[in-house]
């Protein structure tokens, strides 16, 4: 159902594109067909999307798409879908999926709530990811962080039985926030063993940002919820 004009709902990102460069939109010409998916629709079939049945795995604002083609490439089995507002990035994911051959991958160019409501079929996924979202660290901005209770209810729809939600911020006030939403979601059970995080997965790949992050003593923290 559309929202009246004057509700406010939480959007997956903020428009801050920049530039594209030749083969990011050469990229975007020659490779979309084939890899990208459009917003609008009734819900995917994802077999016939992929051409198979497979493990799905689907990430929220991917950046440039360094991290997702890694995955997707360690991970051949698996398909990824990407969702991304940001043209540029959805350029350069489009050329490391070139780059690498990958034909497990599908992106999305779109506000992500959006493609997940109209575009995703419920108990679809068996993971769903968001890595290092904007944290609006200023406390008067903290109502428009995506991870919030009605944005998990949607997240917990779109997953099987036993699926995984994994979220990941270097930010430890969101990560606080987004285990105090979790921990009050009742479709969701920690997976955490020893303490309320978990060490981060072999499958998430480091980013430069996090590595150098490290090296200034920067904490990360990785959040794994399985779908009840």
């Amino acid at each position: 159902m559309n929202q009246p004009a004057t509700a406010r709902r939480i959007r997956s990102f903020v428009r801050r594109e920049g530039r594209l460069t030749s083969g990011q939109q050469r990229a975007l010409d020659e490779l979309w067909p084939r890899f990208g998916l459009a917003a609008d629709g009734a819900p995917l079939d994802l077999d016939a999307t992929f051409g198979r049945h497979a493990c799905r795995v689907l990430e929220i604002g991917f950046g440039n798409g360094e991290s997702l083609a890694t995955m997707a490439a360690a991970a051949p089995a698996t398909d990824f879908i990407g969702i991304e507002v940001h043209r540029p990035g959805v350029g350069h994911l489009l050329m490391r999926i070139d780059a690498l051959a990958l034909d497990n991958v599908r992106v999305f160019c779109a506000d992500a709530v959006e493609v997940l409501e109209r575009r995703i079929p419920d108990a679809s996924l068996d993971r769903l990811q968001v890595f290092f979202p904007d944290p609006w660290h200023k406390k008067r901005h903290h109502k428009r962080r995506l991870i919030q209770p009605d944005i998990v209810a949607l997240f917990a729809r779109k997953l099987a039985a036993g699926g995984v939600l994994h979220l990941a911020t270097d930010w430890e006030n969101y990560a606080e926030h987004m285990l105090d939403v979790l921990r009050q979601a009742p479709a969701f059970a920690n997976r955490a063993t020893d303490g309320d995080y978990c060490a981060r997965p072999d499958y998430r790949p480091l980013t430069k940002f996090e590595t150098r992050g490290q090296r200034l003593g920067h904490g990360v923290w990785d959040l794994l919820f399985t779908r009840r």
